[in-house]
């Protein structure tokens, strides 16, 4: 009985139970673990709760899908004395929407979200296991750049997660959220990342208040010097603004929704009962044929595109240019649109720079880009040219230029100079597709105005108003569009350059390269 016993591996009398001697670790780790989840306690944590923001882990669970996050460097400050639990920085790996990616969260009731040296390290191993897995990366940033401590702690040459960021970028997406106070090296991830989104009360800036005080003599308020009116509004550094937390981290979810998951894989597809063809019956009736006439491209896009699947980047920023993605025959694509109820459509400095780099995000993740052509030119007059109009046209210019995929263009009623070639018009310039409505006004600049300026007799105005009127027939005689279409027909002439161009999408994917300098 007593061999038989051993055999099966049964304990003596009086011997302690298998795996006892772990319970002493195990209890350890549990406790470690407990001193991390605590994050900086139950009264600051109160604080967070009750300004009505989620606390660090909780955006991370908002960010993931239900279940799917795994935490990385839990215990990272748990050896300081006295502890930092997970040194301000909870970080892990999760899904979103099914697919694997990377975050990581500041967490300000820890040192006031501040960056620690070994929060530091973590940030870096994010960026290094976004590049190397090629997954996208989320930041939610609330805290106060770097730790003043930590000039008192002997630490060598290290990398750092600005490096990281910027070797990712056009290699795997990248999304941010400010969702507080957010300064100094914190608050320079924001920019190197892909899109940016900040919540109502939350700020962005080099350095904050009291340091511009001290600095300068400026009394000046957190939102005034970086709240959204600055940063998204202004500066054009943010890209929208939500109402709290869980509405910057749904967008940021969202965001994500139309990219792939690295620069190495094919954008993403969706399949619904909305993708197939269908005439516009509405088309005649929104978009007035007078091209003096303005209308709301942000009205009539979903017309165009599958049901509910318009996403705008930048809406207050550059408004008279529409950015934003959008699936078309269940393909995702991005969309460059003049928009004539803003400065009848017009590009000044912020509207070409938001769409160079839009076109840059678009190619550098393979969307097909639909440029939708509707406007007088680049902006003119003294304002325009002492804010640098012509370097910021021509790279957006350059920008579409450089696109290696799919490029369909659609002049709807009007491009003047280079109002037109930046919306990428120019043929014979890599577009799978150029197409024109019946009646578009094309030239390089209105008959009209043009005439005046160069001081023309009656009978050449005359002459430059007769060519100005044959729009679009004469440019396709001479094969500068593909084809002049019923506008009706807009939606399924896309479509159809979509499939001509979808070869593109089987092949092997790699990171666009970047050769030159943009303007």
């Amino acid at each position: 009985m007593g061999d038989e016993a051993k055999g099966r591996g049964d304990a003596p009398p009086g011997a302690a139970p298998p795996g006892a001697d772990w319970k002493p670790r195990l209890e350890e780790l549990e406790r470690r673990r407990a001193v991390a989840r605590g994050m900086g306690g139950e009264e600051r944590l109160a604080r967070q709760h009750a300004a009505g923001k989620l606390d660090a882990r909780a955006r991370l669970a908002r960010l993931f899908d239900p279940g799917s996050f795994r935490e990385i460097g839990t215990l990272v400050g748990g050896a300081a004395q006295p502890p930092s639990p997970a040194d301000g920085f909870v970080a892990g790996q999760g899904e979103i929407e099914g697919r694997p990616a990377l975050a990581g969260a500041e967490d300000v009731t820890v040192q006031g979200g501040s960056i620690g040296l070994a929060g530091a390290d973590k940030r870096t191993r994010l960026t290094e296991l976004a590049g190397q897995e090629q997954v996208p990366l989320v930041f939610l940033l609330e805290g106060g750049g770097h730790r003043m401590t930590n000039a008192l702690e002997p630490h060598g040459r290290t990398p750092n997660d600005l490096q990281g960021l910027a070797s990712l970028s056009g290699r795997v997406p990248m999304a941010c959220g400010v969702l507080g106070a957010s300064a100094g090296h914190g608050a320079l991830a924001a920019p190197l990342m892909d899109y940016v989104v900040m919540s109502r009360g939350a700020s962005l800036f080099t350095a904050g208040p009291v340091l511009v005080r001290a600095a300068t003599g400026e009394d000046v308020t957190k939102e005034a010097l970086g709240g959204p009116d600055v940063q998204v509004a202004t500066s054009g550094v943010a890209h929208d603004v939500e109402d709290d937390d869980a509405a910057v981290i749904d967008r940021l979810r969202r965001f994500l929704h139309y990219l792939p998951g690295s620069a190495f894989d094919a954008p993403p597809e969706r399949v619904g009962p909305d993708a197939g063809e269908r005439l516009l019956d509405d088309v005649l009736e929104r978009v007035p044929a007078d091209s003096r006439r303005p209308y709301s491209m942000r009205d009539w896009l979903p017309s165009l595109c599958d049901e509910g699947s318009v996403f705008e980047l930048q809406a207050g920023y550059g408004a008279s240019l529409v950015t934003a993605f959008a699936f078309l025959g269940g393909r995702s694509v991005a969309i460059v649109a003049n928009d004539p109820s803003v400065r009848a459509g017009s590009l000044d400095v912020p509207a070409a720079e938001k769409g160079a780099r839009f076109l840059e995000l678009a190619g550098a993740y393979h969307l097909p880009v639909v440029f939708l052509a509707d406007n007088p030119g680049v902006l003119a007059g003294s304002r325009a040219e002492a804010s640098g109009i012509l370097r910021a046209s021509a790279r957006m210019f350059a920008a579409q230029h450089r696109l290696a995929s799919p490029k369909l263009h659609v002049t709807l009623r009007k491009a003047f100079g280079f109002g037109s070639s930046v919306m990428g018009m120019n043929p014979f310039d890599g577009q799978t597709i150029s197409l024109a409505w019946p009646g578009v006004s094309l030239g390089a600049m209105p008959a009209q105005a043009g005439g005046r300026a160069a001081k023309v007799e009656a009978e050449t105005q005359a002459e430059l108003a007769a060519r100005e009127a044959l729009g679009p027939w004469s440019v396709a005689h001479g094969m500068g569009f593909d084809e002049v279409i019923d506008p009706r027909e807009t939606r399924n002439a896309l479509l159809a350059a979509l499939r001509l161009g979808a070869s593109r999408a089987g092949r092997a994917k790699e990171p666009v390269a970047r050769v030159g300098v943009l303007p």
